[in-house]
């Protein structure tokens, strides 16, 4: 048998971590001295608590750790809590970056001067067009690539030609911003008629005054742009007239670079 500082240097696990994986149910020594306290363990251990010690380090909380031990014997079940972790812990580096990119953005915007800071605000008629268009209610916002992916596998073998200028359109159909289940529906101008699809349907979009703004870099200045035309729009004798959408000039078709990105945020306006 092992005192508990014995296999504290053995397994690599402070006496205070054992302390918490025995009162946590973990890892309980083999014995307890009655009148002393001391706790011993047993040589056998040390293979849990190299698993307890590794399953820490993957982000497994206790109660996660306590279900995952009982999973070594079944290698599936041990593979499906194991892939089930590495998804969240994708996740939660996927958020992380996230905000380190919204960190960054905003210490550049800082250190830039405020004029390099605006954005310009237009006025322009977007002409009538005819566009293959995808629209589904989707999880959220940032799964919009999942309607350019169906355009992509519903139109692969239909030889579809380009619309002159091409524009790639992002439209928003609810009439608030929602946290899930968002109504979005993407555009690509073509040229030419072609049948529709099961979820691809091909249409003529009116033409259409907005006010836009153009910014370059990630979409994280989105909300920026909006408060943009905004503002112009209130201090220029506008009113908002209609559904709002992006129109992605430079996207990550284009390039995985978020600092290339090239977006178009656009208002449908009227005069008061």
């Amino acid at each position: 048998m092992l005192k508990i500082g014995e296999f504290s240097k053995l397994s690599r696990i402070s006496i205070r971590l054992l302390r918490q994986y025995d009162e946590a149910g973990l890892l309980a020594p083999v014995r307890t001295d009655s009148f002393t306290g001391y706790r011993y363990y047993s040589e056998a251990q040390l293979p849990i608590a190299n698993r307890i010690r590794s399953l820490k380090e993957m982000g497994f909380t206790h109660t996660a750790i306590s279900e995952v031990l009982r999973c070594y014997d079944d290698p599936a079940a041990l593979e499906r809590c194991l892939v089930l972790q590495r998804a969240e812990a994708r996740t939660a580096a996927e958020e992380a970056a996230r905000r380190l990119r919204l960190l960054d953005t905003a210490i550049e915007r800082l250190r830039k001067d405020e004029a390099k800071m605006k954005y310009d605000v237009t006025v322009k008629t977007i002409p009538a067009r005819t566009v293959a268009s995808v629209r589904q209610i989707i999880p959220g916002y940032d799964r919009e690539g999942d309607l350019w992916s169906i355009y992509c596998q519903e139109t692969a073998r239909m030889n579809i030609q380009d619309g002159d200028p091409v524009q790639y359109t992002a439209v928003y159909h609810d009439g608030e911003y929602r946290e899930s289940d968002v109504d979005v529906e993407i555009q690509k101008s073509v040229t030419g008629r072609y049948p529709d699809t099961e979820r691809v349907k091909f249409k003529t979009v009116p033409a259409v005054e907005v006010a836009s703004a153009t910014f370059r870099g990630s979409y994280d200045q989105i909300a920026a742009a909006n408060e943009a035309v905004a503002a112009w729009v209130a201090d220029n004798g506008y009113e908002f007239a209609g559904l709002f959408f992006n129109i992605y000039h430079v996207s990550p078709h284009e390039t995985r670079n978020p600092d290339e990105f090239v977006t178009e945020v656009c208002y449908p306006v009227k005069r008061k």
